[in-house]
């Protein structure tokens, strides 16, 4: 009811609007333009002949006429052209609608009463100039079966919510709007020009390009400027890009300058202008003034190829001007037929005043002599060939519509038929049409956008005339294209412009945001062990465990695997040393079998001597395991050197303890030594001594089963591959354990130093010692300072220096005597014990 009153009030204030509309165009005799054709089908046409109307003041609504005072619009003159032309072409073919004939109702429209007015007239009945609200639209029939129009997006959103409720189907040539492709919303609304989707992603491209990341962008106040601006701001923060100030143009001469002055302050060298073409000019005119130069100006196709913008004074000053334009398209025969339109309006006019030739009329303005003075300047701007596009898309949406017509009358069989169809019909095949006009492919896809995008222009004032010349494209399916070599900057030595807020951080530096811009930072490098990850470029990630990474990194490298293996020159060094020690240990052994009864092997412990030996020659063999890779089985078999150790050094004890008791205690404790004797102590203590250590070993094993160890704390870049012993209470056990024993054999030792000359057993222990206890003293201060892979080999080192101090220091001594000296190898050793015992008796 709503919708019905405002209808009412509107064609009541409209009093039948003539299809005929006068034209003052000054110059033209005040000649009608023919705004009507009469044809078996009607389609409708809105083109803004006339802008800047000047609104009268009265108290009660009223429509204001497009005519008076209004400013004659030579782009929508243009534009309605080449419908006329489209109709005519379409009217004398044998082909499209044969035997049918199309006519136009076009109306002029400036302002938005204007534009609804001129909807609700094409939407009336053909009989009774009224609008017809039903539920059921199935049958509804209006005086038009179509509409061309609109060339703003504001106007377009009032005609596609009307004519969206009657499924009326709309076709526009210059409306950009994304909001427009919304079907829910609009869902009759289809148009020849891309939407503004496309142009705001080839602007996002072009920044891209170059790494402009900090632009300023100024848009028109109206749909077209502030939903462009409002998709620009979306899809530059999530391209990186900061836009450092963000406006209107302003209508006041005051807050242009104010405007002007804020973009100047950000220090942007790139400026994006989404304007229509008339507030692109008076933005331009104020940059003109405060004389802006040295800036890229990037526009958008409403005026990036415009006379209207290119012909103001001092304009190629301001920079290098890079823009959208509709892709180029060839329109042959309209240049002649749009002169040949002007001629029959200016009737008598050339008799008066010169002009151009017909098919140069678009190159300029149609001049006049000193002598014609009631001649006034037609400029008849964007009437040149650049901007054939826009007549093309206004062309190509009349073809649009008519093949849709072909179709749905069934045209193709010779003979259309006669039936009167209903808009949704006309709709519905309108949204299927696919066909070429000169090699354009004319289509609509699900959202009623064409499948084409924009050209990218360069301004050029290489020579005297401004021009355009393209640069690039961009659309869906081929994606961005540039040809930079084709720019002429404006900057010295044609270098290309810079314009970021914080210079780009070196490879391997993070961001740190230092403002309320993303672009806006300072840099930090990453530090060792981190990397730099290009999806976000603020904060440094953290290598994993298997990785090593550089300060200032922007990637992670594998650590390299290290352990002592068999080809190494260290390994093959040991392994010749320790073949020597074993086959020496096995030398003394079979010396000593060979002479067990003498007095020289009794001394030296006898039987038990082999314990020892054994014991040696089984610790030369372990020290097998600390080569090659490591693995379980290697870790477990060298828990036995603590076991052989712990075997020889309980020898080496109860042997020390054995010199002492006879030289010293013997006399003094009898009953003590009587029992040690009796009851076979050094027997039961090495038996004893060898099983504690046997069950702190196997107790340490299955507490924590041995595995090989994998560090990473050594190096950044390697992983240590060892059978390091961590510090655990088994571990620590097992060798103080160990160190006990061998305190225990040193202190024995340290008590028979005064033992007679002749029988040094205790000093040859004693020495032996001194070597154990250097070895690993010297191989616990390498470990604390060096834990790489060659630890494995210093510890086999130890053990081996260990074996060689026992086996030279208290085996060898003796093979001396038994090989070398077999005259002291007899009752030599029992005379100095009976010599030593009565001094110590006599004292």
């Amino acid at each position: 009811q709503v919708l019905m009153v405002l209808i009412t009030v509107l064609l009541l204030l409209q009093l039948f609007a003539p299809s005929c509309l006068v034209l003052d165009l000054p110059g033209l005799k005040c000649s009608f333009l023919d705004f009507s054709l009469s044809g078996d089908y009607l389609i409708g046409g809105l083109f803004p002949i006339h802008t800047n109307v000047n609104v009268g003041s009265s108290s009660r609504p009223q429509v204001d006429k497009c005519q008076g005072n209004a400013q004659f619009n030579a782009h929508g003159y243009h534009l309605f052209q080449a419908m006329r032309f489209a109709v005519e072409e379409i009217n004398n073919s044998s082909t499209l609608l044969p035997g049918l004939t199309l006519g136009y109702d076009i109306f002029d429209i400036c302002l938005d009463s204007a534009n609804l007015q001129a909807t609700l007239d094409l939407l009336s009945q053909e009989a009774w100039p009224y609008v017809e609200v039903k539920k059921d639209l199935s049958s509804y029939r209006a005086r038009v079966l179509a509409l061309v129009g609109s060339d703003s997006s504001t106007y377009s959103f009032t005609i596609a919510s009307i004519l969206g409720h009657f499924l009326m189907p709309q076709v526009s040539y210059e409306s950009t709007n994304e909001r427009l492709s919304i079907k829910r919303l609009y869902p009759s609304f289809l148009r020849t020009i891309p939407s503004d989707k496309i142009q705001v992603e080839m602007i996002i491209s072009l920044l891209h390009k170059f790494g402009w990341t900090w632009i300023a962008v100024i848009g028109s106040d109206n749909d077209y400027g502030q939903q462009g601006l409002q998709n620009l701001r979306y899809r530059a923060s999530k391209n990186g890009i900061c836009i450092a100030y963000q406006g209107v143009i302003p209508a006041s001469a005051q807050q242009m300058r104010e405007t002007v002055k804020s973009v100047l302050q950000t220090r942007v060298s790139i400026i994006v202008v989404f304007s229509t073409k008339q507030l692109a000019t008076t933005f331009f005119k104020e940059i003109i003034t405060q004389n802006i130069t040295g800036k890229v100006w990037i526009g958008t196709e409403d005026w990036s190829i415009a006379t209207l913008v290119s012909s103001l004074h001092d304009i190629k000053n301001i920079g290098t001007v890079i823009g959208a334009s509709v892709k180029q398209a060839q329109l042959p025969g309209f240049l002649s037929f749009e002169a040949t339109a002007v001629k029959s309006q200016t009737g008598e006019f050339q008799d008066t005043c010169d002009s151009v030739g017909s098919e140069n009329y678009g190159a300029g303005t149609m001049g006049c002599n000193q002598e014609c003075h009631e001649c006034q300047w037609l400029n008849l701007d964007n009437m040149v060939t650049p901007n054939i596009q826009a007549a093309f898309n206004v062309y190509s949406a009349v073809y649009a519509v008519a093949c849709a017509l072909h179709v749905l009358l069934e045209c193709d069989l010779g003979e259309c038929s006669k039936e009167a169809p209903r808009p949704w019909q006309l709709l519905k095949e309108l949204k299927q049409v696919s066909f070429k006009l000169y090699n354009t492919t004319i289509m609509f896809n699900e959202n009623g956008d064409p499948p084409g995008g924009y050209d990218l222009v360069i301004w050029d004032w290489t020579t005297a005339q401004w021009s355009v010349k393209v640069i690039g494209s961009y659309s869906l399916n081929q994606g961005f294209e540039i040809d930079a070599d084709k720019i002429k900057w404006h900057t010295e030595h044609n270098k290309v412009p810079r314009s970021v807020c914080s210079e780009e951080c070196q490879p391997g530096a993070k961001r740190k945001q230092t403002g309320v811009h993303a672009c806006c930072f300072d840099c930090e490098t990453c530090p060792g062990g981190t990397f730099l990850n290009r999806s976000n470029l603020y904060s440094c990630q953290p290598c994993d465990r298997e990785h090593w990474s550089q300060e200032g990194s922007e990637m992670c490298w594998n650590r390299t695997i290290e352990y002592l293996s068999w080809t190494d020159t260290i390994s093959l060094m040991y392994l010749p040393g320790m073949a020597l020690v074993f086959l020496l240990t096995l030398l003394v052994a079979v010396t000593f079998a060979l002479n067990l009864d003498t007095p020289v092997v009794k001394s030296a412990g006898g039987r038990m001597c082999f314990i020892m030996l054994v014991s040696l020659a089984a610790s030369c063999c372990i020290t097998l395991c600390f080569f090659g890779k490591p693995t379980k089985l290697k870790r477990l078999l060298r828990l036995p050197v603590f076991i052989s150790f712990t075997a020889c050094l309980s020898c080496i004890a109860v042997r020390a303890f054995q010199i002492v008791c006879i030289f010293k205690m013997a006399a003094k404790l009898p009953k003590v030594y009587d029992y040690w004797v009796k009851k076979n102590g050094q027997t039961v203590f090495i038996i004893v001594s060898f099983l504690i250590q046997v069950v702190i070993c196997m107790a340490r094993a299955s507490s924590r089963p041995p595995v090989p160890h994998q560090n990473y704390e050594i190096y950044k870049d390697q992983i240590i591959l060892d059978c390091s012993e961590n510090t655990s209470f088994g571990s620590v056990l097992v060798i103080l354990y160990i160190g006990i024993l061998s305190v225990l054999c040193f202190t024995f030792c340290y008590m028979g130093k005064d033992l007679p000359e002749n029988y040094n057993e205790a000093k040859s222990i004693t020495f032996s010692l001194l070597i154990y206890f250097i070895s690993w003293i010297s191989f616990c201060t390498t470990y604390i300072v060096y834990q790489g892979k060659y630890i494995a080999a210093l510890k086999a080192m130890a053990i081996l220096a260990s074996v060689l101090g026992i086996l030279g220091g208290y085996f060898l001594p003796k093979c001396y005597v038994i090989l070398l000296k077999p005259q002291l190898n007899t009752e030599h050793f029992q005379t100095s014990i009976q010599s030593y015992t009565r001094k110590r008796s006599d004292q």
